[in-house]
């Protein structure tokens, strides 16, 4: 059996790889292939081509990659009908992945949705691509399912992989000792994952960390990177400060920088569902641009954008939406962390939110439901002789 995964972003990549990992478990003989990223090429997926690295948001940082996109796409239209995968699995990357989408119905191959568009909270009309090319969504939210299910989606709810992911994550003690030895407190830096969040967002993260160390001289900054070039750029503006912080910088240590920070600064992503499980108040920041902030208003139809806040229905992480000058928002974010760091009940508070939370939807073994539903429905739709064999 053959199954092949469009995966564009990094969090992707990580949940992808969990997931294929789990089925070549099952199915030894399993043939994956397909766009994607290192953790997934680590899980044996032959990589038609490295997606991850194209990870971008807003219309137009997209504008100059759509002549590749289009290529890509031609590119696996000619695989679909050459090597006719059993089956076509997409992980979020709506705009992209609506394509590969088309083109495998047009070859006649089953396509499922794993971790689906948040088109409930933007630009909701997209159902109507949903309907034509997606045979069946496997979501990670409760509210979310619902919501496809209501609009007569075919949707099944099997969990978010990050709880798994955080389950089964072996910390690495040593560095938590480490930085826990001398009894300093620690804020958690988190830029992001996408080489254009970081570019964004960084610059204003440091002027608010360099803002709380006149507060609180005895904090720790801990910056977690997501790939060294990002660290690189990170330790180069702090350079060019001419200041001396007590920071430093990581790639491959943001379980660990999330679990023994006291609050966290991050950039919005699915990685504050770490943040729940690990119930490390954190305040989210989204920086854009004017353009594209103008064109999301008219689309965007949810209230929060970080994924606890949605799913609690109400403000648990502290959110903040900069465009233009970075100065208020970064206002708001030493506001809100030199709160947490001179009221240790307010911190205290911000953390039992999020653990009641956690408590009420902490679900594991979403990978292993994923995969089991995904080869039940390969192994019904097989030819007899193969499904015996």
């Amino acid at each position: 059996m053959h199954v092949f995964f469009s995966v564009g972003e990094p969090s992707g990549d990580q949940h992808a790889a969990h997931l294929i990992g789990e089925l070549r478990n099952r199915l030894p003989n399993l043939r994956v292939s397909g766009f994607g990223g290192p953790l997934m090429e680590r899980k044996g997926c032959q990589l038609l081509f490295p997606l991850t690295k194209m990870a971008v948001m807003g219309i137009f940082q997209v504008l100059p990659l759509i002549l590749k996109f289009y290529r890509l796409v031609k590119e696996a239209e000619a695989y679909f009908e050459r090597h006719k995968p059993d089956l076509v699995i997409l992980v979020d990357f709506p705009g992209f992945n609506w394509w590969i989408a088309h083109k495998a119905k047009k070859a006649g191959i089953p396509v499922y949705y794993y971790l689906p568009p948040q088109l409930w909270a933007w630009a909701p009309w997209r159902i109507k691509r949903v309907r034509r090319n997606i045979d069946l969504v496997l979501s990670g939210l409760t509210f979310e399912t619902d919501w496809y299910a209501e609009r007569g989606i075919p949707v099944m709810y099997v969990g978010h992989p990050f709880f798994d992911e955080v389950n089964e994550h072996r910390l690495d003690d040593a560095f938590c000792r480490e930085w826990t030895a001398d009894g300093a407190r620690t804020v958690a830096l988190l830029p992001g994952s996408r080489g254009q969040e970081v570019t964004r967002s960084w610059p204003l993260l440091l002027d608010a960390a360099r803002r709380l160390h006149a507060m609180h001289p005895d904090v720790n900054f801990l910056v977690a990177n997501y790939k060294e070039s990002q660290r690189q750029f990170c330790v180069d503006q702090y350079e060019k400060l001419q200041e001396t912080l007590p920071i430093s910088f990581f790639v491959g240590k943001t379980s660990e920088i999330i679990e023994l920070a006291d609050c966290a600064m991050m950039v919005s992503g699915s990685v504050s569902l770490e943040m729940l499980a690990r119930r490390t108040p954190a305040v989210v920041l989204y920086r854009t641009t004017w353009p594209t902030y103008c064109i999301g208003k008219s689309l965007v139809t949810c209230k929060y954008m970080s994924l606890p806040n949605l799913i609690a229905g109400r403000m648990i992480m502290p959110e903040f939406l900069s465009v233009g000058s970075p100065l208020p928002v970064t206002e708001s974010l030493v506001k809100q962390v030199d709160q947490w760091l001179s009221d240790p009940q307010s911190l205290a508070d911000a953390a039992k939110e999020l653990s009641q939370l956690r408590d009420k939807i902490y679900v594991t073994g979403a990978t292993r439901r994923t995969a089991e539903v995904i080869i039940e429905r390969l192994l019904q739709s097989a030819p007899k002789e193969s499904a015996a064999a």
